[in-house]
């Protein structure tokens, strides 16, 4: 067979995201915090952008600057200027693409200087001194420790290696063979090294393992009760099940005095490293308002801080001058303000999409934002996106990292959409609602016969709630509730005298 070349047509079915499209989409899931990053981005790329506060503080300084020096009109200049009709309006002024009616008329809003798309607040820069600081992490603190203890250059780079390779919880993550065959030293030396680490602040940091870090911690603590020392050396696996009975059967010990040794296990830190985690406290920023007034919800988006933008009246005016004189800078102004019009229109479609899919969820909870979490329904992201006619992708977006505040508090979009269970009349039943049901059974059960799986299933069928028990038990595991089993125990073993 001959090998050929030759033209053919082909018709095929293409998705092509326009530059205007793809915009809009990465605006869709940005915070509010985000946000304000890509419009700086955009401020400092596009001329044709610029806050209004900047045109307001402009007009400002030339009126005053007008009003301290007013030059004279010539006679003949002002013979020129036709009287205005009080019955006629002022003419439209001129639109910087002459050429394109129907592009200018398609962002016609965006060229009227009254136009307000964010909040018109402005808010003073913070002061420098209220920002804190950077607090030592838990590698620089065990560092700066380990400075002051070593002398030796091999010592200290051992303990470099050996701090190097803790992990957050504060457990060393290598053996310490490995760490011998890298520093070149024997292993007696960095097991000498790593037993002093573990006494550094904090105590514990630098063990293999959990047993070796309570253990450490009771050294530290001059815990010497033989008893507590042989549970944790050796019968944890019996504390992590809860089996107290068989661990005070092993110790030969009453059950009164397992809980005398528990409560000193409960007093150590099983995460030594954790005292010093970087992690910060985040604090939410609802995208969404919603408050009552006069018995009706009413929804408004949180603009707070998002800057106001308008197209810059110097390069509109400088469109016009260039387009004879410089087609080039023309084209390229023309090529700028195109992007500055579908980027304040991708902002405005952006809050639009928003408030549609937040009208929605507020109008189908509206029984859960006035009686209640036991009358929350379930929502899906199709069933919003067939009523406002977008795709189910664009609501998935429109929900991620977004938050509503309410009377109620703050609910992050995505808690309001949950599976829906069928009830014994054919209603349906939000899955939200089944776990609140099960955690209340949970909270009033008898905690020296706590219910299992099997019989919260019986007592939710009863109150017309139809689900199967390895439901029941996955819905507990996501409630962090413990197996009725080891409920029973820890009841027994609080309520030892």
């Amino acid at each position: 067979m001959a090998l050929k070349q030759r033209l053919d047509q082909r018709q095929i079915q293409r998705l092509i995201l326009a530059p205007a499209l793809q915009q809009a989409i990465k605006l869709l899931p940005l915070t509010n915090l985000e946000l304000i990053d890509i419009i700086d981005e955009e401020l400092s790329e596009n001329a044709m952008l610029e806050l209004e506060e900047e045109e307001v503080e402009k007009k400002e300084e030339a009126s005053a600057e007008g009003a301290a020096e007013v030059p004279e009109t010539p006679e003949k200049e002002t013979a020129d200027i036709p009287e205005p009709d009080p019955e006629t309006p002022p003419a439209e002024p001129e639109l910087a693409v002459e050429e394109e009616p129907g592009f200018d008329a398609f962002f016609q809003e965006y060229f009227d200087d009254g136009f307000h798309s964010y909040s018109p607040e402005r808010k003073e820069a913070p002061a420098l001194e209220n920002f804190l600081s950077r607090s030592p992490s838990l590698w620089d603190h065990l560092n700066w420790q380990a400075d002051l203890t070593f002398f030796e250059a091999k010592d200290k780079e051992i303990a470099q290696l050996i701090i190097g390779n803790i992990n957050e919880d504060g457990y060393l993550t290598v053996p310490v063979e490995d760490i011998a065959r890298q520093a070149e030293a024997e292993v007696l030396a960095v097991e000498d090294i790593r037993e002093e680490i573990m006494m550094f602040d904090p105590v514990g940091a630098g063990s293999l393992d959990l047993k070796e870090a309570l253990l450490a911690q009771m050294e530290y603590l001059r815990l010497k009760d033989p008893v507590t020392r042989a549970i944790v050396n050796e019968h944890l696996p019996l504390l992590e099940k809860s089996d107290y009975s068989h661990l005070a059967k092993v110790m030969n010990i009453p059950l009164t005095a397992v809980k005398v040794h528990i409560d000193i296990i409960k007093g150590l830190d099983p995460a030594p490293g954790r005292k010093y985690s970087q992690d910060r406290t985040s604090y939410v920023v609802p995208d969404i308002i919603l408050t009552k007034e006069e018995g009706e919800l009413r929804i408004s988006l949180n603009n707070e801080g998002l800057p106001r933008l308008r197209l810059n009246s110097y390069y509109r005016r400088l469109i016009q001058s260039a387009r004879k004189d410089n087609p080039e800078a023309y084209r390229y102004l023309k090529d700028k303000m195109k992007k500055a019009l579908w980027f304040l229109r991708s902002l405005d479609q952006r809050d639009q999409t928003i408030y549609k899919v937040a009208r929605y969820i507020v109008d189908k909870q509206k029984d859960f934002f006035e009686k209640g979490l036991e009358f929350i329904k379930p929502l899906t992201l199709i069933e919003i996106a067939q009523e406002i006619g977008v795709h189910e992708s664009t609501v998935g977006r429109v929900v991620a990292n977004k938050y509503l505040q309410s009377q109620e508090g703050v609910f992050p979009l995505k808690y309001f959409f949950h599976k829906a269970l069928a009830g014994d009349f054919g209603e349906e039943v939000s899955s939200l609602r089944v776990k609140e049901k099960i955690k209340k059974l949970v909270e009033g059960e008898d905690r020296d016969n706590p219910l299992s799986d099997m019989e919260i299933e019986d007592i939710l069928a009863k109150q017309n709630f139809r689900i199967a028990r390895r439901t029941v038990a996955k819905y507990r595991k996501q409630l962090k509730i413990a197996p009725s089993h080891i409920r029973k125990r820890k009841s027994l073993m609080e309520g030892t005298p």
